[in-house]
């Protein structure tokens, strides 16, 4: 134990890293923030590591290429030791990911935390959103089996709908006329480079501003947001009714995520990897696609929607929602809470 406290005390002298660390331990949060309705952060942020501890393991067997993607991935299934286990891991945490972050804006939403003074941490949350979507997304392609190969023809030609730069981002992201081995390269290196570094880099960002802004605290009636008096208010709430993160609020965090990791290793052992189904083949052209469940709605669209109505809304309707989500702090960044304003309950 000697030798411990002096290793610590040697790098802690030298890399001043004690202090902080302590402080974002310890930094207070307003006691009813310390509830189950507050613990879908954390489990998002606990599913990203085993992501990308899966997703490392897989990199080592994964052929990134048009004539070696699928026959890696049975390699996988069934001759890697474990494979089809990590496989599974990885395929299902995508989707506990995209589910739990959802939750989590929802939640941020209904209790009004995306107001003064964190308006960009929501806004930052929700480029989040769209990079762990991208992830689940290019995943999906890296599988390349035929769901893989005729998805991303659909997604290339509704992306060519788009007026004047169409075709150019097409180009760009099959890197070429065709989906090819090319093709399988470039969403390779966005899903293990690109997405996760900035993923890394949002996350940290993200984390900066709730440690140096505080946990909104639950919403009361009455409760109004005030450029003018709030963060007055917040730092008195903090300190008469306020408990440490650590190990106060984190009791419930370190549970939910430890309940997440059972449920998501329970999924991969009952249920295995998603796919590979068949391989990827130009000339079966009837092959019906179904995307993961994030991107079931665009696929009910692209069947439900007159012909006429399909570009406008697919290629329109998400860019006035994540305008809509990113402009909501700038345009009601004061007043009432949502969450209490609806409900009414939850006094002091």
């Amino acid at each position: 134990m000697r030798v411990i406290k002096d290793l610590g005390e040697w790098f802690d002298f030298r890399l001043k890293l004690g202090k902080p660390i302590r402080e974002a331990m310890e930094h207070p949060v307003p006691r009813n923030t310390a509830s189950w309705a507050y613990v879908f952060g954390s489990a998002s942020l606990t599913v990203m590591i085993l992501q990308f501890v899966t997703g490392i393991c897989l990199a080592f067997v994964y052929v990134p290429a048009a004539d070696g993607a699928w026959n890696s991935l049975q390699t996988l299934n069934h001759q890697q030791a474990f494979g089809w286990f990590i496989r599974a891991l990885h395929g299902w945490g995508s989707n506990f990911m995209v589910a739990l972050v959802i939750i989590h804006m929802v939640q941020v939403f209904l209790f009004g935390a995306f107001k003064y003074p964190r308006e960009l941490t929501w806004i930052v949350g929700v480029f989040l959103l769209l990079m762990t979507l991208g992830m689940a997304c290019t995943g999906q392609v890296l599988r390349f089996d035929q769901d893989a190969y005729w998805g991303l023809g659909i997604g290339a030609s509704v992306m060519g709908r788009m007026p004047l730069v169409g075709p150019k981002l097409v180009h760009l992201m099959l890197g070429g006329p065709i989906i090819a081995g090319e093709t399988l390269s470039r969403f390779f290196a966005i899903h293990v480079f690109i997405i996760p570094s900035m993923l890394m880099a949002f996350v940290g960002v993200h984390v900066l501003m709730v440690l140096k802004l505080g946990i909104n605290e639950w919403p009361v009636p009455g409760r109004i947001v005030k450029r003018e008096t709030y963060l007055k208010e917040y730092h008195e709430l903090t300190h008469r009714d306020g408990v440490r993160f650590i190990p106060d609020a984190f009791r419930k965090d370190l549970v939910f995520s430890g309940l997440i990791i059972i449920a998501l290793v329970l999924c991969a052992a009952m249920v295995g990897p998603i796919g590979p189904k068949g391989q990827p083949d130009p000339t079966v052209i009837q092959a019906i696609p179904r995307p993961d469940f994030f991107f079931l709605w665009s696929f009910a669209a692209l069947a439900l929607l007159p012909a006429n109505l399909e570009t406008p809304l697919l290629i329109v309707g998400p860019l006035i929602g994540v305008g809509f989500l990113v402009a909501l702090p700038l345009i009601s960044g004061t007043g009432a809470l949502l969450h209490a304003s609806i409900t009414g309950d939850q006094g002091e």
